[in-house]
């Protein structure tokens, strides 16, 4: 106990000394030292699912909201407490009066998430799905919610194997991306390769043995690399800074994967990034500058030009990246930033906080109407939900423009389809095709960045089955199914009145039980399956009457036939006649 109470200090001395630039003054003070008494008060001995203090741990994810993050009083105080967030002595009054309503607000989006179930089968879809709407409300619940993940992952080794492996699943597969998606690449590379030091141990160690081993190699062809390159922009009156960034163990494993290769022949192992500390109204036209002196030196390849500064990713993310031969023959990569996008391209949505005004935020605000509009108007089940949400956010972006001009952002290998269904559904059920910078081409046409394009539609075109196999857009999926499921609904309508009209006249019961047995014969999901079936011709009519036949499936009573009715009523009058007895309710005239 006294060990505990000596590393809590410990740890709050440490998270005092980090917030020195946002804890000014005692009031400030007096709130940091308040959330903690509440904190203790709260968890008490708590122990984490990593085995350590929850105390701690809370401390831990303070120290990282500010130093890693460099978010300010209100964040490192609600990630202070966000484990009491949700406890039953949780005083919400007591909150807002001390600390104020965004406090508040942000405990209640993290308690919102820590509610969930666990139990359940479906806990990783709602988390995530969870996860991404809270983000509507303040985006710093998602940034804490990341940061705890990240110290759980850093702790990994004092929890049980099923807990590990839980843990480095979900961060691999739903924390990492959405990670990468708000531009927190640091977070998100460290993430994954802490994930993967427990999913795939055995690859995992043996690149690690191998940047272990060409450490020296590596160092000395980025010193023959920079040395040069230092002189040359020495001559120039902008200060700068150069850094050798090897790579992060993960993105070798996929670029190993991706190319088929070894190792020894991923070319870009490391990256060169220069940083420069200019003003924002000169960072384009310096950063071009830098780039003219490194191509003038090295040789570069045209086709690994990307320029992200003319047009940032959706993330906010802002660099110019090229790739050229240095030394020894070897490929480097060049990162040209400022040091204002380099903030922003480390810290992601954490940097938009002190750097406003800038396009990135209403490109994620955009992203996120994406995603809740995906969530509310799909009908499918979680694992496939997750699989649309994560490909929008892993995917790199393809750029296009309407005949007016405005900018579309698109997924990598977007088709001409889902530009349609990017404007609008409409133009999307009813494209059939497109002009692409003045000429014709078909729906399954692969745009290109910078291309214009001009939809061509037809009113007699329908969305088809097939068209699920070549878009790529999350978008342009959920509404092909939509449209899909519409029109198979009416054909099974159809298909239904036909089943009940030859019921009919074979004079068989429709009830649950005879549908039951269709579906259990023809082996077909559900009754919708079957009647569209029937209406599409692939069951036939005559066998399900062969098989009512010969399961002898309950017919309907048969009606006696007027005329014969009148007919036997007359001769049983003659007859009692005829023996001189008469019915009590017939008049004899």
């Amino acid at each position: 106990m006294k060990d505990n109470k000596a590393l809590i200090q410990n740890k709050y001395r440490a998270l005092l000394r980090a917030s020195t630039k946002i804890v000014e003054g005692k009031d400030d003070q007096r709130k940091v030292r308040k959330a903690l008494e509440l904190l203790v008060k709260c968890l008490g001995d708590e122990k984490t699912i990593t085995g350590e203090s929850s105390v701690v741990h809370a401390l831990s994810v303070a120290r990282i909201v500010v130093e890693e993050m460099g978010l300010g009083l209100t964040s490192l105080i609600a990630s202070i407490l966000h484990g009491c967030a949700g406890k039953d002595d949780f005083n919400d009054k007591e909150i807002e009066d001390f600390f104020g309503n965004n406090v508040l607000k942000i405990l209640v989006g993290l308690a919102n998430i820590e509610n969930i179930e666990t139990t359940r089968s479906t806990y990783q879809a709602e988390i995530f799905l969870k996860l991404i709407l809270s983000l509507a409300d303040d985006i710093r619940v998602i940034l804490i919610k990341l940061v705890e993940r990240l110290e759980y992952m850093r702790r990994l080794d004092g929890a049980k194997v099923d807990v590990r492996l839980r843990l480095a699943s979900e961060s691999y597969f739903l924390y990492a991306p959405l990670a990468h998606r708000l531009g927190l690449y640091k977070l998100k590379s460290e993430m994954e390769d802490r994930a993967m030091m427990y999913l795939d141990p055995a690859a995992y160690r043996a690149i690690e043995q191998k940047l272990k081993q060409t450490t020296s190699s590596r160092n000395r062809l980025i010193r023959d690399f920079s040395t040069p390159l230092k002189e040359e922009l020495d001559k120039l009156k902008t200060r700068y800074e150069i850094k050798g960034r090897t790579k992060s163990i993960h993105s070798i494993w996929q670029k190993m994967k991706r190319q088929g290769v070894e190792f020894e022949e991923v070319y870009d192992v490391f990256a060169v990034r220069i940083i420069l500390d200019t003003e924002k109204e000169k960072e384009k036209a310096e950063c071009w500058h830098v780039y003219s002196v490194v191509t003038d030196m090295y040789q570069p390849n045209p086709s690994r030009l990307r320029d992200w500064i003319s047009v940032p990713k959706s993330n906010g993310y802002e660099s110019l990246h090229t790739t050229v031969i240095g030394p020894r023959n070897k490929w480097v990569e060049v990162q040209i930033r400022s040091k204002r996008m380099n903030e922003i391209a480390e810290k992601g949505l954490a940097a938009h906080y002190r750097y406003k005004g800038n396009d990135g935020d209403r490109a994620i605000d955009k992203w996120l109407m994406h995603i809740r509009d995906l969530l509310e108007s799909s009908g499918e089940q979680d694992k496939e939900l997750i699989d649309q949400v994560r490909s929008g956010l892993y995917t790199d972006e393809v750029f296009a423009f309407t005949p007016r001009g405005d900018l579309k952002r698109l997924a990598a290998g977007a088709t001409i389809l889902d530009f349609a269904f990017e404007i609008h559904t409409q133009v999307g059920e009813s494209c059939v095709g497109a002009k692409v910078n003045g000429k014709n081409v078909g729906i399954k046409h692969v745009l290109e960045n910078g291309d214009q394009v001009s939809i061509l539609t037809s009113k007699s075109q329908k969305p088809k089955q097939d068209w699920l196999s070549f878009v790529v857009t999350g978008k342009a999926k959920n509404r092909i199914k939509s449209a899909l499921n519409a029109e198979k609904v009416k054909v099974a309508a159809e298909g239904k009145e036909m089943l009940l009209r030859r019921l009919k006249n074979w004079k068989v019961n429709y009830d649950d039980v005879l549908v039951k047995s269709l579906l259990d014969h023809f082996r077909l999901p559900n009754a919708t399956e079957l009647y569209y079936q029937i209406q599409c011709e692939k069951v036939d009519l005559q066998d399900i009457k062969d098989y009512i036949k010969h399961t002898g499936q309950k017919k309907e009573p048969e009606k006696p036939d007027n005329d014969e009715i009148t007919k036997k009523a007359q001769e049983e009058v003659d007859n009692r006649l005829v023996k001189g007895r008469a019915f009590s309710d017939y008049l004899i005239i």
